[in-house]
């Protein structure tokens, strides 16, 4: 789709875009040679670059746009507080009223038994946060060895020196000498990728007994946490099998180990529920938050804190010296505060969950039935495709994994729709205010993607 006028000027923007900025996760020469992509403006569902071309956002920024782009009330609550109060730290005996309204907001909201949040700029400041306050609760309950924090291959939690080491990028750890000490990690949930040669049922049970065994190689006396994404999001959308929650709730339960389940892409209605510690039914200690919680109108995080951990820190007294100059930026809580007035007034979780959820489901893993695809999988309204080479071999990968993905991901642009490519998985998650209409452009436009997709690689010879 391309508007009617483009008063941008898209070869002068990327020159200095090359000259001075530099992105994040990327190849600086590439992208400077290439040339990045301007985005100007954006409505609903829809971004405008510097050409005038209209782009469906599949991507909802970076997992965050859940009311979509342009929601005039949340820039009219930001001017409101920016002239009442633009800034003011919460450190020093201090608060303000914006963030009091929103941690109680966020006590509501949560499962009954957080009650209390720290206040951050990100998901991964969140993570860190995490961190310190683990190690820090189990030394106030006079147990300074519990210091191990298990974590998940394949998981993400930030890319801040605690957040990379929680996660379990191995790209990210490469660079910096990581993980910090004091993390281990365990196999991921992810059936398409790595238990095929098991039912999903048995495979669930199989790969949530590797926290066990972590545990009891470890000792229960050393390991302070674990920490996983309900569903991972940028591991590439890895919904775990049925079986695989219940039986890590059960190890959890049995053992004196803390559990953060990080929320930051699964919260704010993504999974058709408030937080995906509620879809799935598991109960955390900690619970990091971010993107959705503001929308992306402006960067806050938190993590909500369970009424044990709260207790346990506060009753054995002394300073958690831990903060940042920005937590409950008054600005920022009101963003916070007018994005979940509208997704409450205008019923998104619900909708998810009822109306356009199902509705994108039941199409997407249509696609599942591609000549490309080995697997099309959507939980709320977070999905991946997984393209292979040979659907008669569908757990075979390409043999340079990645390349195709990237492949998908530039057609999938020039056609008019954001997708996002992990190593050879196509995935989506757009803002929770999709319209049916707008899900039917989206599929459209990703069958025609995969189509063009696979026409380039069978010429090239990347088919079996």
């Amino acid at each position: 789709m391309t508007a009617q006028s483009n008063i941008y000027p898209t070869k002068a923007l990327q020159e200095l875009d090359a000259a001075h900025h530099w992105h994040p996760f990327s190849d600086m020469k590439s992208l400077n040679d290439e040339g990045s992509r301007i985005i100007t403006s954006a409505d609903g569902v829809w971004l405008t670059d510097s050409e005038g071309k209209k782009i469906l956002d599949g991507m909802a920024g970076l997992w965050c746009v859940q009311v979509g782009h342009g929601r005039k009330e949340i820039a009219d609550a930001v001017h409101k507080q920016m002239v009442e109060l633009s800034y003011y730290n919460t450190f020093f005996k201090t608060t303000h009223p914006p963030a009091i309204a929103l941690a109680e907001r966020l006590a509501k909201l949560a499962p009954d038994h957080l009650n209390t949040v720290f206040f951050c700029s990100s998901g991964s400041e969140a993570n860190d946060t995490v961190f310190r306050m683990v190690r820090t609760y189990w030394d106030k309950q006079g147990k300074p060895d519990k210091k191990v924090i298990i974590g998940r291959w394949n998981g993400y939690h930030g890319s801040t020196l605690a957040g990379t080491s929680l996660g379990g990028m191995k790209g990210m750890h490469e660079q910096g000498d990581l993980p910090v000490a004091g993390v281990h990690h365990i196999d991921q949930p992810y059936w398409f990728g790595e238990g095929h040669d098991m039912s999903p049922d048995d495979f669930g049970i199989h790969v949530a007994r590797k926290l066990e065994q972590a545990i009891d190689e470890i000792g229960e006396d050393k390991v302070a946490a674990f920490i996983a994404e309900p569903i991972q999001g940028a591991g590439g959308v890895i919904i775990p099998p049925e079986t695989y929650w219940p039986e890590v709730r059960r190890i959890l339960e049995e053992r004196e180990i803390l559990f953060v389940a990080d929320e930051v892409i699964c919260g704010f209605g993504r999974l058709g529920e408030w937080f995906g510690s509620t879809y799935y039914g598991i109960k955390p200690d900690l619970m990091p938050i971010a993107k959705g919680l503001t929308s992306g109108y402006l960067p806050m995080g938190g993590v909500m804190v369970s009424d044990k951990v709260a207790e346990g820190l506060m009753l054995a007294g002394g300073d958690f010296n831990h903060g940042y100059t920005y937590s409950g930026h008054p600005a920022c809580a009101a963003a916070a505060l007018a994005n979940l007035d509208i997704i409450e007034r205008e019923g998104l979780v619900g909708r998810v969950k009822n109306d356009i959820g199902p509705y994108l489901q039941e199409r997407w893993l249509k696609l599942g039935e591609h000549e490309l695809v080995g697997e099309a999988r959507m939980s709320g309204i977070v999905g991946a495709l997984e393209l292979v080479p040979d659907k008669k071999n569908p757990h075979k990968p390409f043999k340079d994994v990645g390349v195709p993905g990237l492949l998908c991901r530039d057609i999938s642009f020039e056609h008019g729709m954001v997708m996002r490519a992990v190593r050879d998985s196509m995935i989506i998650s757009p803002p929770l205010v999709l319209t049916h209409e707008e899900a039917d452009f989206l599929i459209a436009t990703a069958e025609k993607t995969l189509n063009d997709t696979y026409r380039i690689l069978k010429r090239d010879g990347w088919l079996d």
